[in-house]
């Protein structure tokens, strides 16, 4: 697949033929299970108390002629503490079972549990193959919400990579057409209810993403542009290409990762 390769000006400079890791089949299954194996190294691990409900003494003997015993008294045989006596006559009361009022939980959460997800090696590199293949699909990339410029796709001039100011990517961006896009995840959405009162009370659409070939002066200065982030080729993962587990996040490949891709085997 060739396409062509667009500078900081909107003109084009050339075309490039795009290595075999953009000939991948998508499989949005794969890439779906490749995500939610990262998104679970985020799971934080809860649980209760191991001794909650369990902290009284509630054995009560059902033997014949034992000091507090239950033998003929006619209850239930769900486990009870002592609150009161006199003589030998006992109050006691419903303790340490689940049906009881402060007992213990059934099958409570444990903070032991793992909560980490794995998957092979060779489905995370096909999934990250999927994922890189479906960006260069302009109707995939569309479906997912995406203003793309009418040239799409297309790849970016290594020029992108030496842009030092966010003010000099968004302008970059735009020259791109992609002001449609900008304008899109810069809108902010409230949230209500549970999630306003954990600290999850506003969400932002994901913009673009600009995969660079090193550590370069741009990968900062994306960063204060809503939505768009920008990531060094060898560093890319399934969750970066297709947040949210869908597929086709509009992605801007600078010629240079392209060559390093191909260069290096990237994710073969």
């Amino acid at each position: 697949m060739n396409v062509q390769i667009i500078g900081a000006d909107a003109k084009q400079i050339g075309q490039m033929k795009l290595p075999v890791q953009f000939d991948e089949p998508v499989r949005a299954d794969l890439i779906k299970r490749a995500v939610l194996a990262i998104q679970s190294h985020d799971r934080q691990q809860y649980g209760a108390d191991p001794r909650a409900g369990r902290k009284q003494s509630a054995k009560l003997s059902r033997r014949r002629r034992d000091y507090k015993g239950s033998y003929g008294k006619g209850i239930s045989r769900s486990p009870r503490k002592t609150m009161s006596h006199r003589g030998s006559q006992f109050m006691w009361m419903g303790a340490f079972a689940p049906n009881t009022v402060g007992g213990r939980r059934a099958f409570a959460p444990r903070a032991g549990k793992v909560w980490t997800q794995k998957i092979n090696d060779k489905e995370r590199k096909k999934a990250i193959r999927s994922a890189i293949a479906a960006t260069m699909q302009k109707d995939i990339v569309v479906s997912r919400g995406h203003k793309v410029p009418p040239s799409f796709p297309f790849i970016i001039d290594d020029s992108f990579e030496a842009l030092k100011t966010s003010k000099a990517v968004e302008q970059a961006l735009l020259n791109l057409q992609l002001a449609d896009e900008l304008a899109r995840a810069s809108v902010t959405r409230t949230r209500g209810g549970r999630a306003a009162r954990r600290g999850r009370g506003t969400v932002r659409a994901i913009g673009p993403l600009i995969v660079v070939s090193k550590d370069a002066p741009v990968v900062k200065a994306a960063r204060n542009i809503p939505g768009v982030e920008a990531v060094v080729v060898d560093r890319l993962n399934a969750r970066l290409l297709a947040p949210g587990r869908e597929p086709a996040r509009l992605t801007l490949f600078t010629a240079a990762a392209v060559q390093k891709m191909e260069k290096e085997s990237l994710f073969i």
